[in-house]
């Protein structure tokens, strides 16, 4: 990244304004305009998000058969994103934003709720913020990230860019799976691209990929807004099952402004899952959440943080006590709402795409964010397949960083290989990461340098098998 200031002028901070030294927004190379950039388009590349984990929760039951108000999902998850989001930008100075994740929701509703009520499941999520904010106070977390080695730091960077790549080409239907079909995943499907949501996504990676080659500002926001208004047009034209758009069905909303819902704020036993369930059970549900949480997070802040130019040689990142602790106090605030865990999204990657460096972009996504608790009904006008191009795109530009990879050694490269392979083949980056750690260690012991190898590494290669082996394990335990 290029510093086009003078040392003179970073050093005194004579013309800068208050908001430009307190993000150091000149000292990161960047720019307010660019910031705002960012942050609006991080916004519209993760608003799905406030749509769709309300849609996964609210049709799942708990142990009781209770089900929880989409609408006032809808409210708790968007605000406690935006408020989160907020938090990272003015305290972690980093373009991360925040939401419920799609790795740790569904063991919330599939692997928690079964066995206890929603309250007692979401009292998990507080505690597994509780475990992962008391690793970072403590410095664990960032030893364990310091731990890993900086090739699998490089590489989880790439998986995540093949990961996200992925969810856009699935989402936006480009890429398919259907039972019947030979392949495990197919081209739309059985091998054919068909439907206006795919042709809409196509439109809008063209004309992404066209303006962002020219170096057209605002690259990725105008090929959102194109594809949007092409969708919403041919929604209202052609007879479209709802369905095919996903989550969210293109069309003008009937009003602008709804009501917040605040029903089940602090709604949350934080102990009686360990009652309901089963010390066991729920310690197992609470170990899961934890890993998960912890390395979705670290791999995105590293992923995202590697695209915008703030990690150095050695994999370190500034600010990365305090971007580790917002990111646990944002499970403890998830669940405290009612809104799941929190974590750091990889749709971040879009933002710094369009040239977010510093918490504003963040503060921008999360002002933005909040204001979804009055306007829900925006959130329901961008369909995936508009915003999916973006996501096609960025993960086309984290993918360059596989050229820092010495792919000439095995010892380095097959341990890569396995980190950014498995992220999109078993969409978890825990799973990549796991994977990179324990294929490393065991490479390392083979070649005889046990006494090199960080300690650490053992420890977390001995908690992921574990993880691996959760099911044969949760068998044997009698759990279900």
């Amino acid at each position: 990244m290029t510093d086009v200031h003078t040392p003179s002028t970073r050093k005194s901070g004579r013309g800068r304004s208050q908001i430009d030294k307190f993000f150091d927004i000149t000292g990161r190379g960047s720019s307010v305009s660019r910031e705002i950039r960012g942050g609006v388009t991080t916004f519209v590349a993760m608003a799905y998000l406030i749509v769709l984990i309300p849609l996964i929760i609210g049709d799942a039951r708990d142990v009781t058969g209770a089900t929880l108000d989409a609408a006032q999902l809808s409210t708790m998850v968007a605000l406690s994103a935006g408020l989160t989001t907020i938090l990272m930008g003015v305290v972690g100075n980093a373009p991360l934003a925040m939401a419920a994740g799609l790795g740790v929701t569904p063991i919330v509703v599939f692997q928690a709720a079964p066995y206890m009520t929603w309250p007692q499941a979401m009292g998990l999520v507080v505690l597994e913020g509780v475990v992962i904010v008391v690793f970072a106070l403590t410095g664990i977390r960032q030893l364990i990230m310091d731990a890993i080695p900086l090739v699998l730091k490089q590489a989880i960077g790439v998986g995540i860019g093949a990961f996200i790549a992925l969810i856009g080409l699935v989402d936006a239907g480009f890429v398919g799976h259907h039972e019947a079909a030979a392949t495990a995943v197919t081209l739309g499907t059985f091998g054919k691209l068909a439907g206006w949501p795919v042709f809409v996504f196509c439109v809008g990676l063209i004309l992404m990929i066209m303006l962002f080659v020219r170096r057209v500002p605002g690259a990725m926001l105008i090929g959102i807004f194109v594809a949007t208004n092409l969708a919403i047009i041919l929604n209202s034209v052609f007879d479209i099952e709802p369905e095919a758009w996903g989550p969210v069905v293109p069309k003008v909303p009937d009003s602008i402004v709804a009501t917040p819902q605040f029903d089940l704020l602090f709604n949350v036993d934080l102990f009686g899952g360990f009652a309901r369930a089963g010390v066991v059970t729920a310690s197992v549900v609470l170990f899961t959440l934890v890993l998960s949480g912890f390395f979705d997070a670290m791999g995105t802040i590293l992923g995202v943080g590697e695209e915008a130019g703030l990690v150095d040689k050695q994999g370190r990142m500034p600010g990365l006590s305090r971007i580790l602790t917002v990111d646990g106090i944002g499970a403890i605030v998830g669940g405290a709402i009612n809104g799941s865990a929190n974590t750091a999204v990889v749709e971040s990657a879009a933002g710094v795409t369009e040239g977010a460096r510093t918490g504003l972009a963040s503060v921008v996504t999360g002002g933005l964010l909040t204001s979804l608790i009055f306007f829900t009904p925006l959130a329901g006008v961008v369909p995936v397949g508009a915003a999916a191009p973006a996501l096609v795109l960025v993960g086309a530009l984290m993918m360059t960083h596989v050229r820092k990879i010495d792919w000439e050694n095995t010892e380095i490269a097959i341990p890569a290989f396995l980190t950014i392979v498995l992220m999109p083949f078993t969409y978890s980056i825990t799973v990549g990461v796991a994977a990179g750690v324990i294929s490393y260690t065991l490479v390392r012991i083979a070649k005889g340098k046990l006494r090199q190898t960080h300690w650490l590494l053992y420890l977390m290669s001995g908690i992921f098998l574990v993880y691996f082996a959760l099911h044969p394990i949760e068998e044997a335990l009698g759990i279900s």
